[in-house]
């Protein structure tokens, strides 16, 4: 099951953490490519990736998702 990513607030996130596409990518576990385009609104995320992401930019996954 996939859900949509709140892609500006992850974008924020990241850059608050002054970390890369490529560095987050390393440190989460997701290809930069998939991070890209989550924060671009033009894919979906599964909960594994979010909790990924999640971890590895110290933030609750709630935080990256949109709330329907």
């Amino acid at each position: 099951m996939t859900t949509q990513v709140a892609g500006g607030r992850l974008r924020e996130v990241r850059q608050g953490l002054f970390l890369s596409l490529r560095a987050l990518g390393t440190k989460a576990g997701v290809n930069y490519v998939t991070i890209s385009r989550l924060e671009a609104n033009k894919q979906r995320a599964t909960f594994a990736t979010i909790r990924k992401l999640a971890a590895a930019l110290g933030v609750e996954p709630a935080e990256l998702v949109v709330r329907e």
